[in-house]
């Protein structure tokens, strides 16, 4: 028992960071996108879905209207969209190219994984009331959710060996949450259309993090391309 004790102690020293990647970056994020989308092929109704609608109705101001329509545009075509692009482009400039590689997949990726579900599952939009900044597309996932927490998770992973980490978590955090949010509060999609975005974002960032860094670890690390042949 000691010594499967100190082997796993081992492992966990070891490889602990890569184990809770794979289980709470990709695992558990899978398993909850799975379970929403098993309810939405079903057509069957998400219990909490409308109830937190409601209630985000019913906090309605003005001044609110005004923040969560520009949060929402910040999220999508009027924030998220330009800074994948400018990211990807200044980390190429920079030479930094295993990263600007794991930048554009994972962003690049994110957006067609969330046009090809959204056409799969082909979820109308919630109609409890008339939205001030009303969608045509369908619903399930969020665009919105996913874009902005692929964006948080390639910087927080970027982030993560430098001292940046903390200052990355502590703007993007508030940030994912409440693009989500504004979502919610503009009536244009479910929450559950918001958890099965931040989920599928999660583990698919989780995945592509995994497959460029699995030789050598971790990023900004110097790739040593081995002598050519006299």
């Amino acid at each position: 028992m000691a010594s499967v004790l100190r082997v796993g102690a081992g492992l966990l020293r070891r490889h602990g960071l890569l184990l809770a990647l794979v289980f709470a970056g990709l695992l558990l994020p899978l398993w909850v996108f799975g379970e929403l989308a098993d309810e939405i092929h079903e057509n069957e109704s998400i219990a909490f879905d409308e109830p937190i609608l409601r209630f985000a109705h019913a906090a309605a101001r003005e001044g609110l209207d005004e923040f969560f329509v520009f949060m929402s545009k910040l999220g999508y075509s009027g924030g998220v969209v330009p800074f994948d692009i400018a990211f990807v482009l200044a980390l190429t400039a920079l030479r930094k190219y295993r990263e600007a590689v794991f930048a554009a997949v994972a962003l690049g990726g994110s957006a067609l994984l969330n046009l090809g579900a959204k056409l799969f599952f082909a979820r109308d939009r919630p109609s409890l009331w008339e939205s001030i900044a009303p969608e045509t597309t369908y619903s399930f996932p969020s665009g919105h959710a996913m874009g902005s927490m692929t964006l948080a998770c390639v910087l927080v992973l970027l982030a993560w060996h430098t001292r940046w980490r903390w200052a990355v978590l502590v703007l993007m955090v508030p940030f994912v949450l409440l693009v989500g949010l504004s979502r919610v509060y503009l009536g244009v999609h479910y929450p559950s259309d918001i958890l099965a975005g931040w989920a599928v974002a999660t583990a698919w960032v989780a995945a592509v993090y995994l497959l460029v860094y699995r030789v050598n670890g971790r990023p900004w690390r110097r790739v040593v391309l081995p002598a050519a042949d006299d």
